[in-house]
């Protein structure tokens, strides 16, 4: 078996082992009221590669200073989707995987309503939170079972179910599609 192969299959473990124990329910959600108890406040593991994402702001689980790094592996141990969708900026229908967006804010415990979502170039989208827990939107680390490349719009893209809901082709969902993502910050 591939290292690869095996680490794509331990992955959902790590994530229950570490990332689901300290996840918080999203504060909107009255269902699962965000709790303030120390216990469930403790940090993210620092990552081990090199990072790719890092997502700063209000949020309750960092892992290096204020701040919750992540490198490849941790995003791959998140839930994680596929997406068989078009886009505006391809002119074929990929298949699109990674995490969901709301998994990575929970295990971080974002707590706020939009995001601001920074791209390598300093480009910045605000999306409302909204958005990811109203629809399995991903940070995309693939298409059609490739990682995503710098020329590739990677090696993290904002993409939204586009196929499953043509309502999202809009002008303003199409601003937060961010790609080449380097930095999230919850304000």
């Amino acid at each position: 078996m591939s290292t690869g192969f095996i680490v794509r299959l331990l992955a959902p473990l790590l994530w229950l082992l570490f990332a689901l124990p300290h996840a918080q329910a999203h504060p909107h959600d009255q269902d699962h009221p965000s709790s303030s108890d120390p216990a469930q406040s403790a940090s993210l593991p620092e990552p081990t590669g090199r990072v790719i994402l890092t997502l700063s702001g209000d949020i309750a689980h960092p892992n290096v200073g204020d701040e919750a790094h992540f490198d490849r592996a941790m995003l791959e141990a998140l839930p994680s989707r596929v997406i068989e969708t078009h886009t505006p900026w391809h002119s074929d229908k990929g298949r699109f995987e990674g995490p969901l967006v709301r998994a990575l804010l929970e295990a971080v415990g974002a707590d706020g309503d939009c995001l601001r979502i920074r791209a390598l170039n300093d480009f910045e989208a605000q999306a409302p939170l909204s958005d990811f827990y109203d629809h399995d939107v991903i940070l995309a680390m693939s298409r059609d079972g490739e990682p995503l490349g710098i020329r590739d719009y990677g090696p993290l893209f904002v993409v939204y179910p586009f196929d499953a809901h043509p309502e999202l082709l809009t002008e303003a969902v199409r601003f937060r599609s961010v790609w080449h993502v380097e930095r999230i910050i919850v304000p």
